[in-house]
């Protein structure tokens, strides 16, 4: 075990299907004083109006992506600032993205992991989840292709294909002090 303590913000991202969710969650639990904000969550804050991501309108679907991640850092920095380690679960496709965040949790520590099990780990997990819980996206290989040329070089990219959620919570927790960019 690390003898620094976890904190800050972790943001943790990967395709749909990697487990952010999952993992966030049990990450959270194991920590002191945690919080868990998610992307999903910030999104069904919407009511109406609500337009999905990569939909039609697209400019309106951007703009919602937009404050979905405006959100997501104003309350994590909230948590943050009063003492709380903050578990972010959302995919962040790009390096623009990433700097925009950035940008916005400026100046509170920040680590990246990148759950990286394979786009076969990711479709399988869908396909096993509960009805209910289960997401149409054929984007993979895109999704993938960005994230590999534009984050390569960041962060963890932590290879989970192995590991059940609760394993991949625990190294989280354990080993992202020593494993993760901070900024």
């Amino acid at each position: 075990m690390d003898s620094a303590p976890l904190d800050g913000c972790v943001l943790v991202t990967g395709m749909p299907g990697a487990g952010k969710s999952t993992v966030t969650a049990l990450a959270a639990g194991l920590l002191p004083r945690a919080a868990r904000v998610t992307g999903d969550e910030m999104n069904m804050m919407l009511v109406s109006g609500r337009v999905g991501f990569q939909c039609q309108p697209a400019d309106e679907s951007a703009r919602q992506a937009e404050l979905c991640k405006r959100n997501i850092c104003a309350l994590a920095n909230n948590f943050v600032d009063y003492g709380f380690t903050v578990l972010v679960d959302t995919v962040v496709a790009n390096r623009a993205e990433l700097d925009f965040m950035l940008g916005l949790l400026a100046p509170r520590p920040v680590r990246l992991v990148i759950l990286a099990p394979g786009i076969d780990a990711c479709t399988y997990r869908n396909l096993h989840r509960d009805p209910e819980d289960q997401f149409f996206f054929n984007g993979y290989p895109q999704l993938e292709t960005a994230m590999r040329r534009d984050l390569a070089d960041l962060g963890w990219w932590f290879d989970t294909s192995a590991l059940t959620a609760q394993e991949t919570a625990e190294r989280l927790v354990a080993e992202a002090t020593r494993r993760c960019s901070l900024w």
